[in-house]
């Protein structure tokens, strides 16, 4: 990412409307970031899940492993909310009695820095470098293949039932 977009922060609005909110979205220098306010902590991440682009506005908020994580409505994908980070639960079949355990795919989801100045919201785009997977659909060859699937989703189904 660019170095001085990503110090740069940038106002999203006053600390009562977000929290009211509780979810927001929001452009920043052209990427979609997804602000979630949840048990008195702000959040802020890629809009888009980095599985397969679905937005992540209206997933559910559960806790793994003493993480919060916001689950993708989509695919059910669960991300970390602080680090960005892919969970995935397995079964280890060494055991006499197979237990399923939770364990991390590293961080696949972008995570952007919140900040509070004065009753004021503002975020700080990451300046991590290197590639992460929710960068994809950032891109402009991600945001065609939204576009497309977008425009799949709103087709009318020829096989549906007609009242």
């Amino acid at each position: 990412m660019d170095e001085r977009k990503s110090s740069r922060m940038y106002f999203i609005g006053k600390k009562e409307d977000l929290i009211q909110a509780k979810r927001t979205s929001v452009t920043l220098d052209g990427r979609d970031i997804l602000i979630v306010y949840h048990q008195r902590v702000f959040y802020a991440m890629d809009l888009q899940c980095y599985h397969a682009g679905s937005t992540l506005l209206n997933g559910d908020i559960e806790e793994i492993s003493n993480k919060l994580c916001l689950v993708c409505p989509k695919h059910k994908y669960k991300i970390t909310l602080a680090e960005g980070e892919g969970l995935y639960r397995v079964s280890n079949l060494a055991e006499k009695v197979p237990t399923r355990l939770w364990y991390s795919k590293g961080v696949k989801q972008r995570v952007h820095k919140v900040t509070e100045v004065d009753e004021d919201i503002f975020v700080t785009l990451s300046d991590c470098p290197g590639w992460i997977e929710s960068d994809y659909y950032q891109t402009e060859k991600g945001r065609e293949e939204l576009s497309k699937a977008q425009e799949l989703d709103s087709e009318p189904d020829p096989d549906a039932d007609e009242d």
